[in-house]
């Protein structure tokens, strides 16, 4: 059969290891419940504002405070970093008119959901422009949402977009250095005002000989911005600089990719997990550092009492100025219970040269 796949190019490929002289213990956590809702999450048919936080699967700094995305919700959370306070931001509604999509995985049916699982906020806007990523996990995953709060009261509404964008992740799928066996974009970050990292999690099935990889590649900023102003007439770019990480294992389990987060100097936070891919369970998550070379390594995120933390990092982000506190947000995978915000301290030498 014809494959319509871009050739790999020779890559990088980095070793990341686990670091014994750094750790990473959680400090605080609550439970993500919305204590406001804005205007205009009406119910539109089947479609009800939730609660609470569903499904939690990425976090940045916007303005003030921190933004959270949903992979099967569409709805902003905007998260008080010291209250823990969530008001939620109604998003465009999927296709099919909901902005709420109940689990469907046990039937393998995706429905409409967008399955956002990456966001950033733009360093050049001041932060007050936020792109959202579907995963490309799926073809109902090939969607890019956009919140804009440029030139508008921070309190009211922003300006929001869709945008479906079958062209751009058919490119970074065609890109096997990136995407390998399956395309799973779970991270964001800004490099800078003109360049945009996305990290892939390689937790795909083999294909061929394709296997899955966790890597980050680059975009140019102004030129996906242009894309999306016009998806129809203007084509996406091409993913550049692209490195692979073999991550290594936690607990005799593959981890992989689940957010970033970017600091100065080109250095980047990361979080990954890891899943067995037979029956689903999380053994634990980590939190690395990548240095401005490319270079990574980890240490096992472990829970207040200074056990191994058993849940899935699934979006992390910090304050300006704290480089030693973070926040991430996990998914509990059930509808019914609200998502958690976390608060970690990192202690050693976490920013020494590699």
């Amino acid at each position: 059969m014809p494959t319509t796949d871009t050739p790999s190019p020779t890559v990088r490929t980095v070793q990341a290891h686990k670091a014994d002289e750094l750790t990473a213990r959680i400090v605080r956590s609550s439970p993500l419940t919305y204590d406001r809702i804005d205007d205009g999450a009406a119910e539109e048919g089947r479609v009800e504002a939730p609660g609470h936080v569903r499904a939690a699967s990425a976090l940045v700094r916007l303005i003030d405070r921190f933004a959270l995305v949903q992979d099967d919700a569409n709805f902003l959370g905007l998260v008080d970093s010291d209250t823990h306070e969530v008001r939620g931001v109604p998003l465009p509604p999927a296709p099919d008119g909901a902005r709420v999509h109940d689990d469907q995985a046990h039937t393998g049916d995706v429905g409409s959901k967008l399955d956002l699982e990456a966001c950033a906020s733009d360093p050049g806007a001041n932060r007050e422009y936020l792109v959202a990523f579907g995963s490309g996990s799926h073809k109902t995953a090939e969607w890019v949402v956009t919140v804009d709060w440029q030139d508008k009261d921070h309190d009211g509404a922003p300006d929001t977009r869709l945008i479906e964008t079958p062209a751009f992740h058919g490119r970074l799928r065609q890109d096997r250095a990136f995407a390998g066996s399956g395309l799973n974009v779970e991270g964001a970050v800004f490099m800078g005002p003109e360049r945009l990292r996305l990290f892939q999690r390689g937790n795909a099935d083999p294909r061929g000989d394709l296997q899955p990889v966790d890597a980050t590649g680059d975009l140019s900023w102004p030129a996906l911005k242009a894309y999306l102003a016009d998806p129809i007439g203007t084509a996406p770019p091409a993913i550049e600089n692209v490195i692979q990480y073999e991550l290594g294992d936690l607990h005799g389990v593959r981890l992989t990719f689940s957010d970033a987060e970017a600091l100065e100097e080109g250095i980047t936070l990361f979080s990954a997990s890891a899943e067995n891919e037979e029956t689903g369970e999380i053994v634990g998550s980590v939190l690395g550092i990548i240095d401005a070379d490319g270079e990574a390594r980890w240490a096992e995120l472990l829970d207040e009492g200074g056990e191994p933390f058993e849940g899935k990092v699934e979006g992390l982000s910090r304050k300006p100025g704290e480089t030693d506190h973070v926040y991430f947000v996990i998914d509990s995978d059930d509808a019914d219970r609200a998502s958690r915000v976390y608060e970690a301290d990192l202690d050693g030498p976490w920013y020494a040269q590699f």
